[in-house]
């Protein structure tokens, strides 16, 4: 892995570039820029890239099983219309929490969606991680857990029975008995970062292996299902923030970065900051699963 080189396919500049997702079906890769309150999509096959200004802070975007996308921002979930650039109202959440924002989202084999909230000042453990399971009797938004500063991940094991979440301040990433009804039991630490940086987004490879993406770090760090470190990625720049598995073989990663908290010394030596990255990997991640949402007039 130390061999890898990344290669940035868009320099887009993101303020908060997070949220990397690879959307097989239209061989497409989706990310948010959160402070910048902007989507992007690329398409690597003929390399067009759009872009939609946001209404707010958004903060993940999802595919749902249906057709669309489903996204998080300040005060809960929309469906996003990429033909129109609509942002239509589906669930508040955390209505009583205005100084909060949400962060990253991952949706499970059962199309389950995992997600986390923030404190937006970064300095109060208000912040939480969630689930939506999609079901239209009351959509379902259930809190699984709580007194983060800053939620990142979440990701799930290849066999499905593991949650990874992370506590991004305490540099801390845990695991949870991922149960069949959705519930989680027995939290427990993973890994805790020692070599610099702060644990970021997530991603599970085919053989189990966790990829963290490090904030302030430079890198991507590999940990073997007992979470100890195995390998690590290294990129031209501080602050790396997802990582998404892609392409035809699922060996294609991407990954988003941003120039959050850099200087303007530190721009000028890291002009790639903020950009969509590229690299291989030897062996090929798990597939995007998709949200089962049931709106109100389904049955």
């Amino acid at each position: 892995m130390s061999t890898i080189i990344p290669q940035c396919l868009w320099e887009v500049g993101a303020t908060l570039g997070e949220g990397a997702l690879w959307h097989g079906a239209a061989g497409q890769v989706w990310f948010v820029d959160i402070k910048g309150r902007r989507l992007h999509c690329f398409e690597p096959e003929t390399g067009a890239k759009r872009s939609w200004d946001a209404p707010g802070q958004v903060s993940f975007i999802v595919p749902v099983e249906d057709g669309g996308f489903v996204c998080a921002l300040e005060d809960g979930l929309y469906r996003f219309v990429d033909e129109s650039g609509e942002f239509l109202p589906l669930q508040q959440v955390e209505a009583d929490q205005p100084g909060n924002r949400f962060n990253d989202g991952h949706v499970d084999a059962a199309g389950r969606l995992w997600f986390g909230s923030m404190d937006d000042a970064e300095d109060r453990p208000t912040g939480a991680l969630y689930c939506f399971d999609g079901r239209v009797d009351g959509r379902d938004v259930r809190r699984m857990d709580d007194d983060y500063v800053i939620t990142n991940g979440p990701a799930v094991s290849a066999d499905g029975r593991t949650l990874y979440h992370t506590d991004t301040l305490a540099k801390r990433v845990y695991a949870f008995d991922l149960l069949d009804d959705g519930s989680l039991a027995n939290k427990r630490l993973f890994t805790e970062l020692a070599d610099g940086g702060y644990p970021d987004g997530m991603a599970v490879d085919s053989e189990g292996y966790l990829w963290v993406a490090t904030f302030g770090g430079w890198r991507i760090d590999r940990f073997d299902p007992q979470g100890r470190k195995v390998g690590e990625v290294r990129f031209p720049c501080a602050n790396i923030t997802k990582l998404a598995f892609g392409g035809a073989d699922l060996r294609t990663v991407y990954v988003t970065t941003a120039r959050k908290g850099l200087s303007a010394a530190q721009l000028e030596s890291q002009p790639l900051a903020g950009g969509l990255f590229t690299f291989r990997a030897a062996v090929p991640g798990l597939p995007q699963h998709a949200l089962r949402l049931q709106e109100p007039n389904q049955k």
